[in-house]
C-alpha cells in the first residue's frame, strides 16, 4: 500500500521542503541589505558574501527540488546550507537559560529538515520529477 504512494509523497515532500527555501531566496533580494547587517549582527564573517551564497543555494536549490532536476545535488547543497545556518542563526546554547527554548526548537527544526534534505539525496526525486524524465 506504502509502496503504491511513494512518488506521490516524494513530490508533495519535495514541494513542502521547496516552499520553505524559495520565498526564503526571494526575501533575501528583497530585503538584502537588512538581511546583511543581521548576518552581520550574528557574528557571520564575510555576511555579504554569506547572504548572497544563500540567496542562490536557497533560491535555485529550491527551485530545483521543486521541479526535480538535479535533485540530490541540490537537496545536498540545502542540506548542507541548513545545517551550517543552524550554527550560526539558531546558536541555543550560548544564549541565557530564559531564551535558549525558542532557539533550541528552531535550532533542532533546522536539523529535522536537513534529515528530510538527506532523504532525498539518498533516494532521489522519485517519478514524478525532471530526473526521472531525463532517465526514461
Amino acid at each position: 500500500m506504502l509502496s503504491s504512494l511513494q512518488n506521490p509523497l516524494a513530490l508533495i515532500g519535495r514541494i513542502l521542503l521547496a516552499v520553505l527555501f524559495v520565498p526564503a531566496g526571494f526575501g533575501k533580494i528583497a530585503g538584502f541589505t537588512g538581511t546583511v547587517g543581521y548576518a552581520a549582527s550574528m557574528g557571520m564573517p564575510m555576511p555579504t558574501v554569506g547572504v548572497a551564497a544563500a540567496l542562490v543555494i536557497e533560491l535555485l536549490g529550491g527551485l530545483a527540488l521543486l521541479i526535480g532536476l538535479g535533485t540530490r545535488w541540490a537537496a545536498l547543497a540545502l542540506a548542507v546550507f541548513t545545517l551550517v545556518a543552524s550554527f550560526f542563526f539558531h546558536a541555543y546554547w550560548s544564549l541565557p537559560a530564559e531564551q535558549q527554548m525558542m532557539q533550541q526548537l528552531m535550532f533542532f527544526k533546522n536539523v529535522a529538515i536537513t534529515g528530510g534534505l538527506l532523504a532525498f539525496v539518498a533516494f532521489g526525486a522519485g517519478a514524478f520529477s525532471l530526473d526521472a524524465r531525463r532517465k526514461g
